[in-house]
Formats: C-alpha cells, sequence, structure tokens
C-alpha cells in the first residue's frame, strides 16, 4: 500500500535530443541573469533611433560565450547518458514497475529500490557495493526476513508471494527506510538492512530476490540528483555590490552582480543625456549637415540618447568577466587535482576539488572545525586496556623497557596483528576463577552487529565501526569468538565450545543513545540484557546497588588522560514476564509508519534500567602524521581551530595536548566553570515558570506568550556570549557532542561573528556541519565516503589541509584580487574615453574607437594577459608560502580586493582614459601632415587612441606579474601583435571597400603610442618605491602588511632564502613577520600566557 502514485522505472537521463538541443539550451542560457542581459542590450542595439553601435559589437561575444557553454552542456549530457548505459538484460530496466519481483544474478547492478525476499547466501545474505552510491568501496550486507527466507527459495513460491508492503513515501536518505510486510497474518518491520538500492552492485552473491518498493524517479539515488545547496564566496558576495543589476544576485552563476557599477552607469547615460538635450537646444538647429529629416524635440533626443549611452558604456562590465572568472576557477581547480603533495600513496587518494566556485574562499579562513575521531586520528582502533570488575588490565608498550607479548598460540581464532601486554590477564581467563572477565568478553563477543566472513576458509570480520571491529577482534583472541549469525541467533565460540544463542532483540546504537544492546535466551532458558555505550548514559541507568562503580569511573579517568577511548559494558537479567510485555511495546513500535525511531527509544529506555555494571574497555587512536605540525602553521596563520568530538571531556583535552593545540602555557577554562552563576539562574525561571503553569485569564496568557519570547531572546543571547567568548580563545574543544550539535556550532559562529568557516571530517556523523560550514573538506578514512560525497574538497590526510588552505587558497585569492582589480581598471580605461569624446560630438553616443576594435577588445587583445596572471601569478614560492603562515592573513582581512581597492582601480582607469584620449587630442589639434592636410580626422585618431590604450593595458599588466613565465611574456606581445595585425589588415587597400579608408600611422601616432604606457605607468611605479622605502624604518608594523609590502618587491624571494637585509639595520625578515599587530581585533599569538582554550 502506497501513499502515493508508484512511477514506472524508465529514467530519462539524457537532457537534449538533435531536435531540443538548440531550443531548450538556449532557454536554459538566458535564464542565466548575465546571458539575459547581454541579449536586451542586443536588442537594443538593433534600434537604428537608440544605438551608434553595430549589432556584431555585442553579438560577437554573446555568441563566443553561449557556444562554449552549449558545447560543455552537450559533452556533459552524452558522457551522462553513456555511463548510464547498461547491458541488455532479460527485462529491460524501463518495463519494471513496483510491486515486481525480480531476480538479480551476480555483478549485476539494481534496477530499482527493493526489498531483499531470498538469495543464494546462507540465511539470504546478501553483498552489495555501493561505490554509485555514496563512493564506498568495500562491500556491505544486506538481510532478508527470516520469513521470507524460509518461504520463498523457490520461483514457485515467489509466482504465489502476496505480500503487502507498507511504507515510507519516497525520499532521499540513503540511510533510512520505514515499512511493514504483512503477510500470512502476520506483520514484519522493514528497515535499511533489508533493502537493495538502486545503483548497486552484487558481489560475492550468485543470485538474489526481490520485490520492488520504489521505481524510476521514486528511488532514492534519484531523489539524490537533485541541486545542492550552492555556496557562495565572501569574494562574489562582494561583487554583488559592485556589478550589474541587484536581481541578477539570485543567479547562483554568476557571481558579478549588483548594484554599484549600474548605478553609476545609469547616472553616466542620464547625465550625458541631458547633455545631448541642452546641446540640441543650443546647437541642434544650426548644425544643418546633422539634419535627418525628423522634427524631434530636444527631449526625446536625450531620451534616445540615454538608451544609446546604456549600450555604448556597457562594457565596463563585460561579458567575457564571467567567461574568465569560471575559467580561472576551473583551472586553479585542477592544480588542487594535480598536486602531488596532496597525494596519499598509502590509499592510492588524491585530492580532489569536487566544486569549482570556492578556491579563492580557501584563501581567507578564519575558523575550522574538526572532528577527532578519523580526523586529527588514524581512526585505526587498537584493544589497549580494560578495567574488570574494578581492576586494571593491561599495560601500554614501551621501546625504553622490553615487555613481552601474550601468547595467544592457544588459541586456534586468534588473529595474528593483536597485541597485548598483560600476561596476568591471560591467566586470570585459563584458570577460570573470575567469573566477571569471562562475562565481559562474552559481551563483547554477543554484543555487536559485526558480520562474519568465512569464504575464503578464513575468520575475518564486517564491522560497520572500527570500535565494534576492535572490540569483538580482543574478545576473539582472549577465547570468545564470535563465529556466525542469523537473522534469530548468534554463535560464539566461548574457550573453544561453540553455543548458540536466540537473539530476541537488537536495540540499535545511534548518536543521540550513545548505546547499543541485545537481549539473548541462553540455552537454560534464562534472559538477559547485555549492554555497551558512552559511560554517562550508562552511569545514569545503573542499578543503585550496582558495584565497583567508583574504582571504573577512577579507571575511565585513566584510560581519558592516556588518550584512550572508552566504553562502559554491563548487564541485567529479565524475567520472562517482563519480556513478554515488553517485547509487545517493541513489537508495536517496530511496526510503526511513522515516527518509528522515536517510538522505539522510548521502548528502549523502559527496559535499559538498572543495570549491572562489568567494566570498561579502552581503545587507543593513534594520531594522524603530521597532525601537530599542520596545526601549529595554520594557528600561525591567525586560524582559530575548533575541535567537536563525542568524546569525554578528559581524553577530549588530552588528544589537545598530543596534537599541540594545547600547550603547558595555555590557561583552560571550562565550560561548567563559566556556567556556574547560570545555573542559579536558571533555578530561579523554574520556580517562577510554575506559577504561570495553568494560566486562568487572557492578561496572564499573554504575559506567559512574552515570557516565551523573552525567553527565546536571553537563548540568543547566551549563543552569542558563548560565540563572544570562545572566540577569544586560541583554541576551543567541544566534548560529548552530537552531529546536530556540531553543525549548530558551525552555523553560530557564522551568525554572530560574520567569520568564514571550513568544516573538515571522515564521518557521517560529520555531514551536517560539513554542509553547514562555508567550505566543506572531507577525509577518505575508515568511515567510508559519506563526508567525502558532502564535502568542497577531499584528501586522504589531515595534514595536506596546511597545503590546501595556505599555499592553493592564498594563491587563489591573491590571483583572482589581482585578476579583477586589473579587469575592472582595463574596462574603465577603455570606456570612460567615450565620455571623454562626447563633449566634442554633441553628447551623441558616437563612440571613441571603431566597431571592430570595440567587438574583440575584451575577447582577444586585452583578456589572455589577466586570464593568465588569475592562473599563474604567485608572489612567492609555495615553500616560502608554508615556511611563513603569516602570509596568509592577507585574505582573512580582505586586503587585496574590496571598495578602496576597486574604486583605486576605477580612479587608475579613469586617469589611463583621460591620458589616452587628450595626450592625442592635443597633438593632433594642431598637427599638420606631409600632404599639408591635418590628420586629425576620426579614423585616425580612434586608431590612435585604441593603440595607445592596447600598449597602456598590456604594458600594466606586465608590470603588476609577480611570476613571469614563457606563457606570461607571449601572451603580453602576442596580444599587442595581434592588435596591430587585425588592425593593419582591416585598413589594408584590399578590403578598403569593406572598412574606413587606408590610415597611415604617422610619426605623432607611433610618439603618442610609446609615450602613453609610461604616462600611465608613472604612478604605479612611484607609489611602489614609496612602500619600499616606508618599509625600511617603519618598526612595529603588522606582519601582514610587512609579508604584503615584501610579497611585490623585486628580489623578495631571495630576501627571505638568503636572510640579508635590503638596507643596514633592517630587521631580519622572520622578526618583521612575527611582529605583533596592534590592530583591534588581533587574538591569539602562540605563547601568549592570555591565550585561553575552552573544553566544554
Amino acid at each position: 500500500m502506497f501513499g502515493f502514485l508508484p512511477q514506472g522505472n524508465a529514467i530519462k537521463t539524457c537532457k537534449y535530443n538533435p531536435i531540443t538541443f538548440l531550443p531548450l539550451n538556449l532557454f536554459e542560457q538566458f535564464k542565466r541573469a548575465a546571458n539575459f542581459y547581454f541579449l536586451v542590450l542586443l536588442i537594443l542595439q538593433s534600434i537604428p533611433q537608440i544605438s551608434t553601435l553595430s549589432w556584431f559589437t555585442t553579438l560577437v561575444p554573446l555568441l563566443l560565450v553561449l557556444g562554449v557553454t552549449a558545447v560543455k552542456d552537450l559533452v556533459d549530457d552524452i558522457v551522462r547518458t553513456l555511463s548510464v548505459s547498461k547491458k541488455s538484460q532479460t527485462t529491460k530496466w524501463k518495463d519494471i514497475k513496483v510491486g515486481d519481483i525480480i531476480r538479480l544474478k551476480k555483478n549485476a547492478f539494481v534496477p530499482a529500490d527493493i526489498l531483499l525476499l531470498s538469495s543464494s547466501e546462507p540465511n539470504s545474505l546478501c553483498y552489495v557495493e555501493t561505490a554509485e552510491l555514496d563512493g564506498e568501496t568495500n562491500l556491505k550486507f544486506k538481510m532478508a526476513l527470516e520469513v521470507t527466507h524460509r518461504y520463498l527459495q523457490e520461483e514457485s513460491a515467489l509466482a504465489d508471494f502476496d505480500g503487502l508492503v507498507e511504507c515510507e513515501e519516497p525520499n532521499n536518505r540513503l540511510d533510512k527506510f520505514t515499512g511493514t510486510l504483512s503477510w500470512r497474518n502476520s506483520k514484519y518491520p522493514l528497515d535499511a538492512d533489508k533493502i537493495l538500492l538502486r545503483g548497486c552492485k552484487m558481489r560475492n552473491t550468485d543470485f538474489c530476490h526481490g520485490m520492488v518498493i520504489f521505481a524510476g524517479a521514486d528511488t532514492k539515488i534519484m531523489k539524490n540528483s537533485g541541486r545542492t545547496r550552492f555556496k557562495r564566496t565572501k569574494i562574489d558576495s562582494l561583487m554583488n555590490y559592485m556589478c550589474l543589476l541587484h536581481f541578477f544576485s539570485t543567479c547562483p552563476t554568476l557571481p558579478l552582480c549588483a548594484p554599484q557599477i549600474i548605478v553609476v552607469l545609469i547616472l553616466l547615460s542620464a547625465g550625458l543625456a541631458i547633455g545631448h538635450t541642452y546641446w540640441e537646444q543650443q546647437l541642434g538647429n544650426s548644425s544643418w549637415y546633422l539634419y535627418d529629416a525628423e522634427d524631434s524635440s530636444p527631449a526625446y533626443r536625450g531620451f534616445l540618447n540615454f538608451w544609446g549611452y546604456i549600450i555604448v558604456l556597457n562594457t565596463m562590465v563585460p561579458i567575457s568577466l564571467y567567461v574568465s572568472v569560471e575559467m580561472i576557477r576551473f583551472g586553479q581547480s585542477y592544480f588542487i587535482n594535480w598536486d602531488l603533495q596532496m597525494y596519499y600513496a598509502e590509499k592510492d587518494t588524491a585530492a580532489k576539488a569536487r566544486t569549482t566556485t570556492l578556491n579563492e574562499q580557501l584563501g581567507q579562513i578564519q575558523y575550522i572545525f574538526s572532528d577527532k575521531t578519523g580526523t586529527l586520528t588514524q581512526n585505526i582502533m587498537t584493544f589497549k586496556k580494560c578495567c574488570i570488575n574494578g581492576q586494571r588490565y593491561g599495560k601500554l608498550f614501551k621501546k625504553h623497557k622490553e615487555i613481552l607479548q601474550v601468547d595467544f598460540s592457544w588459541n586456534m581464532y586468534a588473529d595474528g596483528k593483536f597485541l597485548f601486554y598483560d600476561h596476568y590477564l591471560i591467566e586470570q581467563i585459563k584458570s577460570g576463577k573470575e567469573p566477571e572477565i569471562h562475562k565481559f568478553f562474552f559481551l563483547l563477543a554477543i554484543c555487536h552487529t559485526v558480520m562474519a566472513d568465512t569464504s575464503d576458509g578464513q575468520l575475518h570480520y564486517q564491522a560497520a565501526s572500527p570500535d565494534e571491529g576492535a572490540l569483538v577482534t580482543a574478545a576473539r583472541n582472549f577465547g570468545y569468538v564470535f563465529l556466525s549469525r542469523t537473522q534469530n541467533t548468534i554463535t560464539i565460540s566461548e574457550m573453544g565450545i561453540e553455543r548458540t544463542y536466540d537473539v530476541l532483540a537488537i536495540l540499535d546504537f545511534n548518536s543521540d543513545r550513545k548505546r547499543m544492546s541485545v537481549i539473548v535466551r541462553e540455552s537454560s532458558g534464562s534472559i538477559k540484557l547485555y549492554c555497551k555505550g558512552a559511560d554517562t548514559v550508562i552511569y545514569q541507568r545503573l542499578h543503585p546497588r550496582s558495584l565497583k562503580r567508583e574504582a571504573t569511573e577512577e579507571a575511565l579517568d585513566v584510560f581519558a588522560n592516556e588518550t584512550l577511548r572508552t566504553l562502559c559494558l554491563c548487564y541485567r537479567d529479565i524475567s520472562q514476564d517482563e519480556f513478554e510485555v515488553w517485547n509487545k511495546k517493541f513489537m508495536e513500535a517496530s511496526l510503526a509508519t511513522s515516527h518509528r525511531e522515536e517510538a522505539l527509544d522510548k521502548v528502549y529506555e523502559e527496559i535499559e534500567k538498572n543495570l549491572i555494571l562489568l567494566g570498561a574497555t579502552a581503545i587507543e587512536d593513534k594520531l594522524q602524521d603530521g597532525v601537530p605540525e599542520t596545526i601549529s602553521k595554520l594557528s600561525k596563520a591567525d586560524i582559530k581551530i575548533w575541535v567537536l568530538t563525542g568524546d569525554k571531556k578528559e581524553t577530549a583535552e588530552n588528544i589537545g595536548f598530543s596534537c599541540e593545540l594545547l600547550t603547558q602555557d595555555t590557561t583552560i577554562c571550562y565550560g561548567e566553570d563559566i556556567r556556574q552563576n547560570e545555573i542559579l539562574l536558571e533555578k530561579k525561571k523554574k520556580k517562577k515558570k510554575l506559577k504561570l503553569k495553568f494560566p486562568r485569564t487572557a492578561e496572564e496568557k499573554k504575559k506567559q506568550t512574552e515570557k516565551r519570547r523573552r525567553a527565546e531572546a536571553y537563548k540568543e543571547q547566551q549563543q552569542q556570549n558563548f560565540v563572544d567568548l570562545a572566540s577569544e580563545c586560541r583554541a576551543v574543544i567541544c566534548c560529548r557532542v552530537t552531529p546536530k550539535q556540531k553543525a549548530m556550532v558551525v552555523e553560530m559562529v557564522k551568525k554572530y561573528k560574520k567569520a568564514i568557516t571550513l568544516a573538515i571530517g571522515d564521518g557521517a556523523n560529520d555531514v551536517n556541519m560539513i554542509k553547514t560550514a562555508h567550505i566543506g573538506v572531507g577525509i577518505s578514512g575508515q568511515e567510508g565516503m559519506q563526508a567525502v560525497m558532502s564535502s568542497d574538497y577531499s584528501f586522504g590526510q589531515f595534514r595536506y589541509l596546511q597545503r590546501l588552505l595556505l599555499v592553493h587558497g592564498r594563491w587563489s585569492y591573491i590571483r583572482m584580487c589581482k585578476f579583477l582589480r586589473y579587469f575592472f581598471y582595463k574596462n574603465f580605461a577603455f570606456t570612460l574615453a567615450h565620455i571623454w569624446y562626447s563633449f566634442f560630438n554633441g553628447f551623441s553616443a558616437q563612440t571613441a574607437y571603431e566597431d571592430w576594435f570595440i567587438t574583440v577588445y575584451n575577447v582577444l587583445y586585452s583578456s589572455l594577459p589577466v586570464l593568465l596572471v588569475g592562473l599563474f601569478d604567485q608572489d612567492v614560492s609555495d615553500k616560502l608560502s608554508l615556511r611563513f603562515p603569516r602570509l596568509y592573513v592577507l585574505g582573512q582581512r580582505d586586503l587585496l580586493f574590496n571598495y578602496k581597492k576597486f574604486f583605486i582601480s576605477l580612479l587608475h582607469g579613469t586617469v589611463t582614459s583621460l591620458i589616452i584620449f587628450f595626450i592625442p587630442y592635443g597633438a593632433y589639434l594642431q598637427s599638420m601632415g606631409q600632404d599639408g592636410e591635418a590628420p586629425a580626422d576620426y579614423q585616425s585618431f580612434a586608431v590612435t587612441t585604441a593603440s595607445s590604450l592596447i600598449f597602456v593595458v598590456n604594458f600594466q599588466i606586465g608590470l603588476d606579474t609577480s611570476y613571469w613565465t614563457f606563457i606570461n611574456a607571449f601572451s603580453v606581445f602576442g596580444s599587442i601583435a595581434i592588435y596591430f595585425g587585425i588592425t593593419f589588415d582591416f585598413h589594408s587597400a584590399g578590403i578598403h571597400v569593406l572598412f574606413p579608408a587606408l590610415f597611415h600611422f604617422t610619426g605623432q601616432s607611433w610618439w603618442f603610442v610609446v609615450l602613453s604606457p609610461v604616462s600611465c605607468s608613472f604612478y604605479l611605479q612611484e607609489e611602489q618605491q614609496w612602500k619600499r622605502r616606508q618599509s625600511a624604518f617603519r618598526r612595529g608594523v603588522s606582519a601582514r602588511r610587512s609579508a604584503y609590502a615584501f610579497s611585490h618587491q623585486r628580489g623578495y624571494a631571495d630576501l627571505i632564502s638568503s636572510g640579508r637585509g635590503i638596507r643596514k639595520r633592517r630587521a631580519p625578515l622572520d622578526a618583521v613577520l612575527a611582529a605583533g599587530d596592534t590592530g583591534p581585533g588581533h587574538t591569539g599569538h602562540t605563547g601568549h600566557t592570555g591565550d585561553t582554550g575552552d573544553t566544554s
């Protein structure tokens, strides 16, 4: 029974066909704001009364952008179609419908979401590979219901199957499923372990049978194929207030959208239009040679000229800017992918930029939120110590004092890789004198969800988490070996004797419960519950008379101080009557079609009480290589690092010391110390609430509503206080946090500090945090690929984070900022010449350049040099970027692209436009050619001005380039050569019939072309020289500004590597970089006694 309309299994993976490609692709592209904007300009240009520009000046760049995007979309569509094409099947996938019974063979892809009914494996196990779903290559097992396994092995029985499935509506949760199978007058609960999802691949299973639950667009993989949340960089947000139209900012693919430039464009056009109206009123009638046989009013002509200037001046932000930004980001992403120094050879894992839109944001990170297990540590769990009945066992191996390993040769099932050094524990087990020890390891062998695999004759375990694998392996070596399980039984070898137990219920683990339990019936008929979990939840559920509580708690503290991960083990006896009553509630909750998890949690609470404590386990999880060095460098880069972990406080604190997040000089402030005064306040508030529990009047209800509103405000104030306090600390460690709380912490910092955040993790419990942060980084670890699949960037080890931020992030930020500043500069210099020309043409919207020059200026003449700077430029090498992390603060403080830099670019472009226009104008004003005629015609002036512009903008980017290569040099001089080649060709005698008359470059023209770059570059060179002199004698300047000043001086790399000073008595560069910043808001110098870490 379905609460939705079942879909067919046909899925259209291709977006286009030969007929619909052109119209559909154009429709999608014109939904992009930039393309639509330039389409409107093209339409305006086609109106003769408005435009003074030829239509091709906008059409050619627009066609170029549309064509490149169309080819990319077509290639993507073809690849997508080919990737999902399947080999011919006995039954075509499109013919499968909901409710069909299908048979799958080994290595076949699952065509729909199906309920596993039976398989060729014992107990109807089925092994699948889910790489297409979540990227994980390790095999997962699914298991059919015991009833379907027993009765649905034959095809005749499958043909007569008349079960009814009631399930949840289609959704995108790959790891969740809630349903019920009704068959033979009974109901059976269904969960994700019994569902094979579309896209999985059958492995190690000859065949299986299943019933189609979801098909086509309703399958979970298709529900996950929707759009992901778009992340915008800080530079994008800044650009939203500098470029086109504010409503364009709703377009996620266009980072260049907002009111400032369009306001300037409208104001300039309006002013020039008013000027034309005035000119028409004063001089228009006397200009008989301009008579066009139309008797229009000056106001109307001014109105038309307003739109004409909108067209002429639109090149302030040309369409090529959008394409260039995307190309730069695309190239930067590949530089990350190709970086061999971020390649983890042990697992053959390369760094991967999973998005191309956030690269420059990597250079502006202010807060890093990191998971601990698997991120800072290796997530390779090893059983090291334990506490049983208050007695601690286990010794850590020390190199300076050799300790003999325990010999497990007496155990035929022992794992040869397992190491243990406490001989007394193994003697106690062999003697059988301590029954609690046997119960302890029996619990480890029976309370888990591990699967045993003996397909190759050897016993292998497949565990859902490394912790469970380590605990079951420990029990195996100490004589309690988990051998196999079915749907309802589990078989264990106890000191060589095999016993099978009935599994009555498994109470699953989740991050909120922090524990799992199993209820089994022993051969004697007695029923026992075995439970393991975090000490915080276990101690709350212990029997009041449970022994050895204090001794075990002391052992937990000792283990935590040694950075070991701990779990408490306990059990209880259950009477038959109590179990029957509870089991009835359990079955009702298991069959619930809505809110099943909440109902089960409530039922679990009823049975998990009055527990008897057995002891605790201690598992070691070593730090990854390079973690302390990475944290140290990131801290020196003024990045605050917060560790969010579910471990207990002592473990988290000691990990903080191990990875050097905390040092001996760090003043540690605990959360409970801060909250002491707030507890009294909360108690007072609760007492006051009791008085208003049952309001009787409307006035009291109003007061209660107001009080709730104030409580919400108080809660927000508490959150802000927490963030304000924690942000003053150099490091913060949050312990005992759930996945939801991790995301909440990140969200609070984003909300109250307006800071750029990065979250890094390796497991499914880090996904929310990764998606919440501005930048999400996934580590390919031991807990699968869910974190990687949800991330923006991924790699194999935490230590690669320093290179991602300090090298690639910093370079990407500097390159993008330099690109944007220069792009605005060259377009302002190009466009504003039209305004100066307006004062000499009656404000008639005539252009200062020829039409073809305007068409290809941003495509051929000036785009390649700045594009290569955005891809390859670097002020210092990667080694120096890592050696001096303080260079990173440039991006954190928005020093290279902000409103000031933008207006400097605007001013620089304005000055350049004045020089390239008025110097030729003044020279041509009184000049005369060899033939006795004045060469000051429009064509001569336009070509001279354009030539000066090309020389100026290309030489300018050459002067601004910090890292010269042959490609950069070729782009600068090649662009100039292309310009002159096209110009001489267009003005040749051969095509004079198509273009204006032959133009000869006169002596004045060449002189202007040479003089203009020198004049325009003089101010820039003077500014650099002034900075150089100032840096020689100013002391106590911020590390950021020192680094920036040096980074743009010639010979900076040699200075750093040699340690020489530029002048005598100059402070060494190390000292300059280490100088304290006296600006406001600077906190957290390494080694400062005022630095605090917060463990809450």
